[in-house]
């Protein structure tokens, strides 16, 4: 009896009790651990590469006391990169760890279904054609993977959108996109090829404060949104019939979810271009590490600024800090987990 009420956690409200979560300890300590350790890569970050920083200089030139030199490298080149991963990081683990939710399959990732190319179709047309600048790239990657995910909800929709269905379709549209992007590199002037081409990959060189800036609003108006609809994931994942049944509104709540994970992994896709397999293997970690049932949304931001900061550090270090995109990185890593989270289904289905 004590194990299973440990599991499912406690219940705390407000003391007027329109407020409440329930906390499971396990989860609880996950996400501390997970919280320390993204402060620890954090720190190192800010503190290693071409021109190493101690801490206290690092400390004191956050606080407005450091010299001219430390201040540059630290504000100018190291703290935006940082905090652009961050956030994308985060931005791409709670979308995923959403369309895993609803469509009940770890494969429902926005990378997987097509959301995320089908952004970076909208960013290289802004690129391209229009020669804009962060804040209509984003906005070009917004409409793009809106367009995409209304697209393959229209031809998954038969018989109603199935988790399955809506992945497989996905996988089409994405495969068409990507002839799609190819072919608009192919027309455009060198200099736009290079820098489209090099922005598809995926990373984090270069970053500055006018990439956190969308970042940032983005990720400070949909997170919240995020959290709050949140609760309802798991009653959604209950079935349409039992969630309506403890008072869900089904189609408002799925519609605002995937409204909110397409603008998270649109904007993340506009800021740094589009970061393979993130969104599919950190939600799946941190719930594995959580041992939950439940959707763990706090858990896969962590663990996607986590595993994005943690990346973009192994790269600088081996590579320079203008070395190999992080992009590259995370599509081996999330590669070798998509291997062996198809191994590890099959062998499941066979037993």
């Amino acid at each position: 009896m004590n194990a299973v009420k440990e599991r499912q956690g406690r219940v705390l409200r407000t003391r007027g009790g329109s407020v409440s979560m329930r906390v499971t300890p396990r989860a609880l300590i996950v996400g501390v651990i997970l919280l320390m350790a993204v402060l620890v890569v954090s720190a190192i970050s800010l503190t290693t590469g071409d021109y190493p920083v101690s801490v206290g200089d690092v400390v004191k030139t956050l606080f407005g006391f450091g010299d001219a030199g430390t201040e540059f490298i630290v504000t100018t080149l190291r703290l935006p990169r940082l905090l652009t991963g961050l956030l994308v990081g985060a931005a791409l683990g709670v979308s995923g760890a959403i369309l895993q939710s609803l469509t009940g399959n770890s494969l429902g990732s926005p990378d997987v279904i097509g959301f995320t190319e089908g952004s970076a179709s909208g960013a290289l047309l802004v690129i391209v054609l229009a020669h804009g600048g962060m804040l209509e790239i984003a906005a070009g990657a917004l409409a793009g993977g809106l367009l995409t995910a209304l697209v393959v909800g229209l031809l998954a929709a038969r018989r109603g959108v199935q988790g399955f269905r809506l992945i497989l379709v996905g996988i089409g549209v994405s495969a068409m996109l990507v002839a799609a992007n190819k072919y608009l590199i192919t027309r455009a002037s060198v200099p736009d090829a290079v820098s489209a081409q090099a922005w598809l990959v995926g990373g984090l060189n270069g970053r500055g404060w006018e990439h956190v800036v969308p970042m940032l609003i983005a990720v400070a108006i949909l997170l919240p949104l995020a959290f709050g609809y949140g609760r309802r994931l798991a009653l959604l994942e209950m079935g349409d019939d039992s969630a309506k049944g403890l008072g869900v509104p089904v189609e408002r709540s799925r519609i605002v979810l995937i409204a909110v994970s397409i603008g998270l992994a649109s904007v993340a896709t506009a800021v740094a271009g589009p970061i393979t397999f993130l969104a599919l293997a950190a939600p799946q970690l941190a719930k594995r590490l959580a041992r939950s049932a439940r959707p763990a949304l706090g858990s896969a931001a962590l663990m996607g600024a986590l595993l994005l900061v943690g990346s973009d550090l192994v790269t600088q270090r081996v590579f320079g800090e203008e070395g190999l995109p992080v992009g590259i990185v995370t599509g081996g890593i999330g590669g070798l987990y998509l291997i062996w989270l198809l191994s590890h289904e099959w062998r499941r289905n066979r037993g």
